[in-house]
């Protein structure tokens, strides 16, 4: 069986990915048919229904429930993960009216969007461009501040910029909860058997890469944006943990708070199953 999987070309989804992809794992029988995009281009893949397995920003969930259930394998969440939100020079943005300054933000919608938008409610002039795009923005003073994401929080510092915010860390202090950055998600039109299947898949090739370590194989690193081989590993030793091998109650907790929250910004379908999670 063929099924369409879209995810980013990130180390820590190429890591994941990998030796499914590859056939190094047992699939069960399931091939797939891949598409590397940035988390945005993900995310209106997902609105459009045009995957049949996606990783999205946990921030888009309500809008796409109807379609859309979350497997338990897979996804991006944790603690100390978040986004953060920086700038050329050194200020607290609560001593300034972040209204008045153009702020950088990875995609309308982001995980780091729907945070930013909960801290900073005041932000209006919001420019959004590919994540990897922001770090120079703001450098060259094409907008005031910036939200990074991913491989960002390691680099930025070097480059003379300087941390105003941790959105996670607002995130953890208001919620309790580790912050859900973003998970795997598979059309409800999908046998539920199929569904259960492609977990058990994911979990199995997420094992095979971490008995791999501490190498890291050649599609992760092709796929790296020019990265050097130790960013490669900190961002994997971030963004992926024991709950993308399973999210667990813990993990599902904390998903149905960003459900919670994210619904005030993107109100869920009236008709949408209460089956949140396979």
């Amino acid at each position: 069986m063929h099924l369409s999987l879209a995810f980013s070309p990130c180390p820590n989804d190429t890591y994941i990915f990998d030796a499914m992809v590859h056939q190094q794992v047992d699939t069960e029988g399931l091939e797939f048919d891949i598409r590397l995009a940035d988390v945005e281009q993900l995310n209106r893949m997902v609105m459009a229904g045009t995957p049949d397995i996606s990783k999205i920003s946990y921030g888009l969930l309500p809008r796409v429930l109807s379609s859309y259930r979350v497997l338990d394998a897979g996804g991006a969440l944790g603690r100390g993960v978040g986004p953060l939100l920086i700038a050329s020079r050194e200020q607290d943005p609560a001593d300034g009216a972040l209204e008045n300054l153009r702020i950088a933000l990875p995609g309308q919608h982001t995980t780091a969007h729907m945070l930013f938008s909960l801290a900073y409610p005041q932000a209006r002039q919001k420019v959004f461009m590919p994540f990897h795009e922001i770090e120079e923005a703001v450098i060259h003073g094409n907008v005031d501040a910036g939200v990074i994401i991913h491989e960002n929080r390691f680099t930025y510092a070097e480059k003379g910029l300087f941390r105003w915010a941790d959105l996670g860390e607002f995130w953890e202090t208001q919620t309790g909860y580790p912050i859900p950055l973003g998970g795997i998600v598979m059309r409800r039109d999908i046998p539920v058997e199929i569904m259960r299947k492609v977990d058990r898949v994911i979990r199995r090739s997420l094992e095979f890469a971490r008995a791999q370590d501490p190498i890291l194989s050649d599609y992760v690193c092709a796929n790296a944006r020019e990265m050097d081989t130790d960013v490669m590993k900190k961002h994997i030793a971030l963004y992926v943990n024991d709950f993308s091998l399973s999210l667990g109650g813990q993990g599902r907790a904390a998903v149905w708070k960003m459900l919670e929250v994210a619904s005030l910004f993107t109100p869920m379908p009236a008709n949408h199953s209460v089956e949140v999670f396979l």
